[in-house]
């Protein structure tokens, strides 16, 4: 091996975790069947969370009026819990669309949020699409509508509201609380308060879609929320984070591929992955290290990063040099 990449062979001698098993060979031991109707959501709802998906619903995401940030967060969420995210998606406000993608989603991965579409007005349409999705009614859900009332706060443009008047203020704020429901299941493992604070719930679908509005603090707040609530679901409750060491060097791409190229293949055994990625307009380019094995990738991240002349770096860009000053 004339790259130099002995060391990293050595560590590949090391027997798995059984622990660090991909999902794809999970599904091979324990094959699971395409329909996702063939599964009750209580099952569904209690597996070992290894992939995740991500939806996020908007025509105004798509028409580039609001830039979307819940996908970042969510990616970098199920990264620090050691989840597989493997798909976001970003699709309009239609209910085919919509009722397509989750029932793909719901039965292809064990845990899927949706963003957006479940305010008062007329496109917003999420709750009643996933209804629709799996077969189930939309029903007022009591405990939100409690709590809606007690910490609304009086909108200077609704000085006349009243909870107790029916208006179409008053029934445009209710569609925000109903919910499709599964009337034969126990609502606990149907909706989720992860903040006492906020009245609006998380509803699980299908034992796996989680109903997260699309405003993005909301949405950070309530996802957060959820990790004590998912915790006994990892795929390892302790030290469970994804390792990743970032490598800064001033080689090009083109000059690091070889290498990078055999390394990928020698230590994608120890389920580490190999990135390369361009810094347009910067000095240096980033080579990553990423996997569940952090003994296996902090005992090589030396060796990479001197093969790539690099340096090795808690943030990408901490070692930018500064900008000169445009002369006059």
């Amino acid at each position: 091996m004339n790259l130099r990449l002995s060391l990293v062979a050595r560590h590949l001698t090391r027997p798995r975790s059984t622990l660090s098993h991909s999902s794809a060979a999970f599904a091979r031991r324990f094959p699971i069947t395409a329909m996702a109707s063939a599964h009750p959501a209580d099952e569904r709802g209690s597996r070992t969370i290894h992939t995740a998906a991500c939806l996020i619903i908007g025509d105004e995401v798509l028409g580039g009026k609001t830039k979307d940030t819940n996908s970042n967060h969510m990616a970098k969420w199920c990264f620090d819990l050691g989840i597989n995210l493997k798909r976001i998606e970003v699709i309009a406000d239609e209910e085919s669309e919509i009722i397509e993608a989750v029932r793909r989603m719901s039965d292809r991965y064990d845990f899927v949020v949706t963003s957006g579409g479940i305010g008062p007005t007329h496109d917003d349409i999420t709750y009643s699409s996933i209804a629709k999705a799996f077969g189930l009614p939309l029903v007022l859900h009591q405990e939100a509508y409690a709590l809606m009332k007690k910490l609304s706060k009086p909108h200077p443009g609704q000085p006349d509201f009243s909870w107790d008047v029916d208006s179409p203020a008053r029934r445009a704020k209710l569609r925000m609380i109903e919910v499709p429901t599964d009337v034969n299941r126990d609502l606990s493992k149907q909706f989720i308060f992860p903040c006492e604070e906020l009245w609006v719930p998380i509803a699980v679908v299908n034992g796996n879609v989680h109903i997260l509005p699309g405003v993005p603090r909301l949405f950070e707040r309530l996802l957060d929320g959820l990790k004590p609530h998912i915790a006994d679901r990892l795929v390892d409750t302790e030290g469970n984070a994804t390792a990743r060491v970032l490598i800064s060097t001033p080689l090009p791409e083109s000059e690091v591929a070889p290498y990078l190229t055999e390394l990928a293949a020698v230590v994608e055994p120890k389920g580490v992955k190999v990135g390369s990625y361009p810094r347009w307009g910067k000095k240096n380019n980033t080579v990553t290290l990423v996997g569940k094995d952090k003994e296996f990738i902090e005992s090589i991240s030396a060796e990479v990063a001197s093969r790539v002349r690099g340096n090795i770096v808690k943030v990408e860009g901490e070692d930018d040099e500064p900008e000169e000053p445009e002369q006059n």
